[in-house]
């Protein structure tokens, strides 16, 4: 105990083992969901499901545990949604590209991932970002995730009209969601220890009381085989050999590249991991991630990614990467649990996302409102998350603006060289999106 006490710097950290773990699953418990909705978006692809699940698994164990013992951080990784489903639909299904050649696509993109983090230039982009937006791609990120909890809780739906519209107040589930925010609201301003975990767990509770939420048949089962996906990017690696499927690596670069870049800013903002504008030892955090990735799409499953959902464990005080190892431990026995897992549904996770949008909105207070050249990129960036329904969007669309309203402002010659360089770079991958 010891040993990890000082492996993790825990004391200095001002937290514990018991704290780190609880956080640890925290994060588990609110990402989990991935383990079932990534084999069903990559099997409209073709691929093999339950091979998918069990890459899944892994690649996300892989990824938590090497961020946590390499970089120290309680960040979460595991397959990123969204480049998933651009995966599957629009160049599976949509280019009509086979998933073998696809999954080689992720395999090289990866690789080039891993070359550009060893000539530290994620590193170097990452610390040319403006303090300002940085905070703003934290809180974008923490309207994000809120977002993403009123939707999935069913408090917000899809509407013809008017876009979005407030959910049925009818329906169990809702009221199951508006429940669980309601606890988990009370006991973070009583500043209750595990506030967030204890409402999912009420939530859990009292959906199986009423049975909104099914209890499982059973506790174990065996994992499924990995065969079907295991190795098949490395042996179609020579069908990559069209600009068409060049694209599609860089597409899958690119989002992932400023997804986790993104991700990896706003979750260091709310722990308080920043220090002089720069993130420490961020440069093992994306080798970790980059490494993960191309386990990842060895194994069999689409770009790995730091999660938004690690946010929660950092809420419930998770500030080491002994919460990030915890994490992967559980993906591991996810593996043998998964009847378990169905508890954990959309209506228990919502309330803990959008009170972590809370706690990730407080970096708005850092932004110089007053300054249009600075407000203007950082609310829309801001904004662009939610409503893009995509990280990478959203950044795209505040490094567009910032180096147009800075020089309008006759301020250009603070632009660094590399937002320039983002300036163009990101026009180039909106415009390759959009053909």
């Amino acid at each position: 105990m010891e040993k990890i006490n000082s492996y993790f710097e825990l004391k200095k950290l001002n937290t514990t083992v018991k704290r780190e773990v609880l956080a640890g699953f925290t994060t588990f418990i609110s990402m989990a969901y991935i383990l079932f909705v990534n084999p069903t978006v990559l099997g409209a692809s073709g691929m093999d499901e339950g091979a998918v699940f069990t890459a899944t698994a892994l690649a996300s164990a892989l990824g938590c545990i090497l961020m946590g013992i390499f970089a120290k951080y309680p960040i979460a990784t595991a397959p990123a949604l969204g480049i998933n489903a651009f995966f599957a639909y629009s160049v599976c299904v949509g280019m009509g590209i086979p998933w073998e050649t696809a999954l080689a696509g992720v395999f090289v993109a990866s690789l080039i991932f891993i070359l550009i983090t060893i000539f530290k230039l994620r590193e170097m982009i990452i610390d040319a970002i403006p303090a300002d937006l940085k905070y703003a791609i934290s809180g974008g990120i923490g309207l994000f995730i809120a977002f993403l909890g009123l939707s999935e809780g069913g408090i917000i739906v899809a509407d013809k009209s008017t876009l979005i519209a407030l959910g049925p107040l009818n329906v169990g589930p809702t009221w199951l969601t508006i429940f669980g925010l309601t606890v988990t609201a009370v006991l973070m301003i009583r500043r209750t220890p595990g506030g967030i975990f204890i409402g999912m767990a009420a939530t859990t509770l009292l959906g199986l009381v009423t049975g909104l939420i099914q209890a499982p048949d059973k506790l174990v089962s065996a994992a499924p085989s990995l065969k079907p996906t295991f190795l098949v990017a490395l042996k179609h690696v020579g069908d990559i050999n069209s600009l068409q499927l060049w694209v599609v690596v860089l597409t899958f670069l690119l989002v992932t590249f400023f997804d986790t870049a993104g991700t990896l800013v706003g979750l260091a903002n709310q722990a308080g991991f920043m220090k002089d504008n720069k993130m420490p030892r961020v440069g093992k955090a994306l080798a970790a991630d980059s490494t993960a990735m191309l386990a990842g799409s060895l194994l069999g499953t689409s770009p790995v990614g730091a999660y938004v959902e690690s946010s929660a464990g950092i809420a419930v005080g998770g500030r080491s990467g002994l919460t990030a190892v915890t994490t992967g431990i559980f993906f591991i026995f996810g593996l043998f649990f998964s009847p378990l897992l169905s508890v954990v549904t959309p209506q228990v996770t919502a309330p803990a996302l959008i009170v972590v949008g809370v706690l990730m909105a407080q970096s708005l207070s850092h932004i110089k409102w007053t300054e249009m050249e600075i407000a203007i990129p950082s609310f829309l960036i801001l904004l662009g998350m939610p409503l893009t329904y995509s990280i990478s969007d959203g950044i795209a669309l505040g490094f567009i603006f910032y180096p147009i309203t800075m020089i309008a402002a006759k301020r250009g010659k603070e632009v660094s060289p590399i937002m320039y360089i983002l300036f163009f770079v990101f026009i180039g991958f909106m415009w390759i999106l959009n053909i």
